[in-house]
């Protein structure tokens, strides 16, 4: 199937983590140009080399996701370097951190919250405007399974989680009428460096990575494993593209999971 992502110019936010890479090489491979933004040069450099990509396809961007002055930023050089923009993925996300309520801080929900949800909608509305102007393109958000199923010690990232489903719900309806279709991925765990930080946190020393993976994925109708990057990138690629134009404010599921409600 042709997904028509050719030349396509797609804004990425956290290119250098596990799920952004992949998203990265995914465009990539269709014929995309693809923007990413990253914390650091140091990452960027080491990114681009292993991406194997045409001259001028792909570039990177510093960017702290934290200030909205970076992020207003890093979409006006997206979109200055490649002429446009018909793609935005935010896709960058915090873990967080696993306390009971009562341990709980304000300081770690904002830290939370402005990753997780703040800096996705400052990537919406620095790159809507373009979009609507065009009256055509695609968000991608990168939510997670969590909006959907409360862990007791991690209400930090489930709450922002369920906040960012809410959020791209909300964009959907505002920007579908102007052409622009908008839905979110939400995967279970990922195999990624951040799923291990998430395995250390809850787990500490008493679970090795496969007895947590296991544990946690052992209830999957298929494989009993973490999902793979590539298969998150898949379902960006496809959410992403015209051929699924006439869906609006879905929440993907990539997991194996079967579950009652979605």
């Amino acid at each position: 199937m042709d997904l028509k992502l050719k030349d396509k110019v797609v804004l990425v936010t956290g290119g250098t983590g596990g799920i952004g890479t992949a998203i990265i090489k995914g465009f990539l491979a269709e014929g995309a140009k693809v923007a990413f933004s990253s914390t650091s040069q140091e990452k960027i450099d080491a990114l681009l080399p292993a991406l194997d990509a045409a001259d001028g396809q792909v570039e990177g961007f510093i960017a702290d996701l934290n200030r909205e002055e970076d992020i207003k930023a890093f979409v006006e050089k997206a979109k200055a370097h490649f002429g446009t923009l018909d793609i935005v993925v935010p896709n960058a996300g915090y873990e967080g951190k696993a306390h009971p309520v009562q341990d709980m801080t304000l300081e770690l929900f904002e830290k939370t919250y402005m990753l997780n949800v703040y800096a996705v909608m400052l990537t919406m509305k620095y790159a809507a405007p373009t979009l609507i102007e065009k009256k055509s393109g695609a968000v991608v958000v990168i939510a997670s399974a969590a909006a959907y199923e409360p862990t007791a010690g991690n209400s930090a990232y489930v709450s922002s989680k369920y906040a960012v489903a809410g959020l791209t719900k909300c964009v959907a309806m505002e920007l579908g009428p102007l052409g622009i279709h908008v839905n979110y991925i939400c995967p279970g765990p990922v195999d990624t460096p951040m799923m291990k930080r998430i395995e250390k946190d809850f787990f500490g020393d008493k679970m090795t990575h496969e007895e947590a993976m296991a544990m946690l994925a052992g209830t999957y109708a298929m494989d009993k494993r973490y999902a793979k990057p590539e298969e998150v990138a898949n379902a960006v690629l496809y959410l992403a593209s015209e051929v699924s134009a006439h869906t609006a404010g879905m929440g993907m599921h990539v997991d194996s999971k079967v579950s009652p409600t979605s």
